[in-house]
């Protein structure tokens, strides 16, 4: 049975916590782990949520501030000291590359694992070659480059019992039909549109480290299970703008409008020992389902409908 889970690593922006570790955050995707935005202690935090080196397949940076990057050498090693078995894939902006680099060659280590690198340079879609899913970068706004990801399974075909009930199409049959896309049956030809609905592919998107922009409802629009930040909450929103950071409410809305099923909130300033603020602004805005982060929640991605 696929899994499909957000496993929070970290939830303090800038600054960490005595309860809160910098980012750092593990999607569960079937095979798949994508890990995004690791912080400094990513490394120890997954060792607290049971996420192994091993599970990692792609790591998804959306800028080089510290607090979303800083993880990466840890990371990066424990990889190869664990010797992963897979290429694992880095995505993160162009305009980074020097920072990538002095990270991922911040001290002597024995290379064992092919890391392959995707410099993002524009907005699209991005090599995620054999995933089962397509993986999209859309631009930010924030007072560095940054990027944040959209994860979008293709749609499906759902058969509908009682239409092949009808047409009296059992057994081999129906998986023929499946398998061909059509079946000739009492001198009819049945195709799979006639006994089956589309079946809409899941979808995931990660938004960090932004003021609202075009790029931000373009990766929210539909998702099934959105992370966001919320860094500061409404009284604080001049903040929010001068520094590229979104509100809980900002967030909430974001969210509402684009149709979004399940909204995390995460990334808080340490500011807000006391999030119930943010679950009350948000709340304002929002009537999903709403997750106020934790460090080392699982969140599970919503069944299909």
């Amino acid at each position: 049975m696929s899994q499909r889970e957000l496993v929070v690593l970290g939830t303090a922006s800038q600054v960490p916590t005595r309860h809160r570790n910098h980012n750092g955050y593990l999607l569960r995707w079937d095979g798949e782990g994508l890990l995004f935005d690791p912080g400094e202690g990513t490394q120890r935090q997954m060792q607290y949520a049971g996420v192994s080196a091993t599970d990692l397949t792609r790591i998804c940076v959306t800028h080089f501030h510290g607090d979303h990057s800083l993880g990466l050498a840890g990371v990066i090693q424990r990889i190869n000291l664990d010797q992963v078995p897979h290429p694992v894939h880095a995505y993160y902006p162009a305009g980074g590359q020097v920072f990538f680099e002095r990270l991922s060659q911040a001290t002597a280590f024995h290379q064992s694992v092919a890391l392959t690198e995707h410099p993002i340079t524009e907005a699209g879609v991005l090599a995620a070659e054999g995933a089962g899913f397509t993986l999209e970068a859309m631009r930010l706004s924030h007072p560095v480059e940054a990027f944040g990801y959209r994860l979008t399974e293709p749609d499906g075909r759902r058969l509908l019992p009682a239409r092949l009930a009808e047409l009296g199409l059992r057994g081999p049959a129906v998986g023929r039909l499946q398998r061909e896309g059509s079946v000739e049956l009492d001198g009819r030809r049945i195709t799979l549109d006639d006994v089956s609905e589309v079946r809409r592919g899941q979808r995931f998107a990660f938004v960090m480290d932004t003021r609202l922009c075009p790029g931000a409802e373009a990766l929210a629009e539909g998702a099934d299970l959105l992370v966001a930040e919320a860094t500061f909450l409404a009284a604080d929103a001049h903040l929010a703008e001068q520094h590229g950071h979104l509100t809980a409410g900002q967030a909430a809305r974001l969210a509402a409008e684009a149709g979004v099923r399940t909204l995390v909130l995460t990334h808080f300033s340490q500011r807000y020992p006391d999030l119930a603020g943010h679950l009350a602004e948000a709340r304002a805005h929002f009537d999903g389902e709403l997750v106020i982060a934790e460090d080392l929640a699982r969140v599970p991605v919503p069944p299909r409908r």
